[in-house]
């Protein structure tokens, strides 16, 4: 699987959600009180993120 959502829970019992592609980690959200908090930022992701726009600041 060459990349993938991860729900974890951190330290402080949150659920989390991290994007890792190669095993390599690319992003992990905020922390959310119960895991389908964490299934809707997945959903939110995968729904908005195509059309996202690039902002550089370099």
């Amino acid at each position: 699987m060459a990349h993938h959502f991860q729900i974890y829970k951190d330290k402080a019992g949150e659920f989390r959600v991290r994007f890792k592609y190669n095993n390599e980690i690319m992003f992990s959200t905020e922390g959310y009180s119960s895991k389908s908090g964490a299934k809707d930022a997945i959903a939110s992701i995968q729904k908005n993120g195509p059309g996202a726009e690039i902002v550089d600041e370099s």
